[in-house]
């Protein structure tokens, strides 16, 4: 029995020893870290690894509040909190890479639309915070967690429209769960709730024969494609003042140029 005291008295002692040793050797300068490597990840293009948002004195000032201790004391979990906080990355990897540095991986933002006034939509429908110059269209939609079903809805809208060379400038969901999408050239396209990607693939197969011949000068300025056999189209009001017909119009359908 006292063997067996003894015995476990002196492997608790050594455990003690190797543990205090290791950690003051793990302290030592002799693993410092030199090196950080930062490259940005496009699942779209894996070769790419440029980053175009993410800048570089970003990346030097989260280094530099964020980084201390050596290549095994670093805290990374720390350094991936501060680098997932700067508004365009969307995702952080980070790796110990031996023996003396980090390799970090940034996913940023693809942005797509802007979400009202005050936020983006990337790629893959997610909200996000972030100043962009680029022109993009607008999404408005009733609440942050349709945006995913908006920007699925606006790649299938901007496909369909491509072969006429019209691009959408602002897409919209209604509380009531109805599409309306606005073009370049100012013409409304009321889409309705039920199956919008028809409603609109018909009006991209017969707008060669029917809308654009009604005036090669005139764009109309809303059109209603919620009816299953046609259409109900408005023109400006300079051109109604000066036809003495409408086309296709039903006055309680017909509306301003904007998406309600």
């Amino acid at each position: 029995m006292l063997s067996l005291f003894a015995n476990l008295l002196f492997v608790m002692v050594a455990l003690a020893i190797i543990y205090t040793i290791n950690s003051r050797y793990i302290k030592l300068p002799v693993f410092p870290l030199k090196e950080i490597r930062v490259n940005g990840i496009d699942r779209h293009n894996p070769d790419d690894g440029r980053l175009r948002k993410v800048t570089r004195q970003q990346i030097e000032q989260i280094v530099s509040n964020e980084i201390t201790g050596n290549f095994f004391t670093v805290n990374l979990s720390a350094v991936r909190q501060a680098l997932s906080e700067l508004p365009w990355v969307r995702t952080v990897q980070i790796y110990r890479d031996w023996p003396d540095g980090l390799n970090v991986l940034l996913e940023e933002h693809k942005v797509l639309a802007h979400w009202g006034s005050s936020a983006l939509v990337n790629t893959y429908g997610e909200i996000f915070r972030a100043a962009a110059d680029e022109e993009l269209p607008l999404f408005v939609g009733p609440m942050e967690e349709s945006s995913r079903e908006m920007a699925q809805r606006y790649v299938n809208f901007r496909k369909i429209l491509a072969p006429l060379k019209q691009r959408i400038v602002e897409i919209n969901l209604s509380p009531r769960y109805a599409w309306c999408i606005r073009l370049d050239a100012g013409t409304v396209l009321e889409l309705g709730r039920g199956q919008a990607e028809t409603a609109l693939a018909r009006y991209s197969s017969v707008y060669d024969q029917t809308i654009a011949r009604i005036n090669q000068q005139i764009q109309p300025d809303y059109m209603d494609l919620r009816y299953p056999n046609g259409f109900a189209v408005r023109i400006p009001e300079t051109m109604r003042q000066a036809s003495a017909k409408e086309i296709g119009r039903k006055d309680e359908d017909v509306k301003s140029g904007r998406c309600n």
